[in-house]
């Protein structure tokens, strides 16, 4: 796909939309995961976390699609996609994958348009450290979830207090969040999730060769069967 530059504002979101599209290339099974006791690989992880999704799936935030491979082909996946420039390669990938169900909403992590009690899983990966509002969102997640639904995330998180790298992550985090889409090196979403509401909460830490976003963690949220 050539990339034509549009004039104004939206320079930047296209630009953004094209590298994320070009790094869908990348080779997940690349990057090594260190202190991870189940998987070697980010695509490994992955691979392990999603296999078993089915009915309706909703990811925020999916970027250009790079999670899309690993996806179940018979669910009905639904993106929440803020930049208006990734949505044509979301949909080029879905076809090279062989998604067939597929629905593309523009809109926020903060408010989804999804019915309540909805959906079967909702996805997160490397989002919640960007979002405007990380407790608007992660309660949006909790109401468009059925009773049971699940939550899977791959997230990076801050660094122990008073660490180095904490420390980095927080001297850092002006210039970027700026450079990188309003990403926070030093966002404490695993604290979030843990006051978010869920009935079960299981995730494993594990770190990356790149220490100002490490370590990270995944794992799965779920909603209680007894929440209407």
């Amino acid at each position: 796909m050539v990339l034509k530059i549009q004039p104004c504002a939206n320079w930047y979101k296209q630009l953004f939309a094209w590298g994320m599209a070009k790094a869908n290339a990348a080779d997940e099974n690349a990057i090594q995961l260190a202190n991870c006791s189940s998987n070697s690989t980010l695509a490994q992880l992955k691979q392990a976390l999603f296999a078993d999704l089915q009915g309706k799936v909703v990811e925020i935030g999916p970027g250009a699609g790079v999670n899309l491979e690993y996806y179940p082909t018979d669910i009905h996946w639904i993106g929440v996609e803020p930049n208006p420039f990734m949505h044509s390669y979301l949909e080029q990938e879905a076809q090279e994958v062989g998604l067939d169900r597929i629905d593309i909403k523009s809109g926020s992590a903060e408010r989804i348009d999804v019915d309540d009690n909805s959906v079967d899983a909702v996805v997160s990966t490397y989002v919640l450290c960007s979002v405007s509002n990380l407790t608007a969102t992660v309660q949006e997640i909790r109401r468009i979830l059925k009773p049971g639904g699940r939550f899977l995330f791959v997230e990076h998180v801050a660094a122990e207090c008073g660490s180095w790298q904490r420390r980095i992550q927080g001297s850092i985090e002006p210039i970027w969040k700026t450079v990188f889409d309003g990403c926070h090196p030093n966002r404490e979403t695993g604290l979030a999730l843990e006051k978010a509401g869920f009935e079960n909460l299981n995730y494993q830490q594990f770190q990356v060769s790149f220490p100002i976003v490490s370590p990270h963690i995944s794992g799965v949220a779920t909603k209680s069967r007894d929440v209407l």
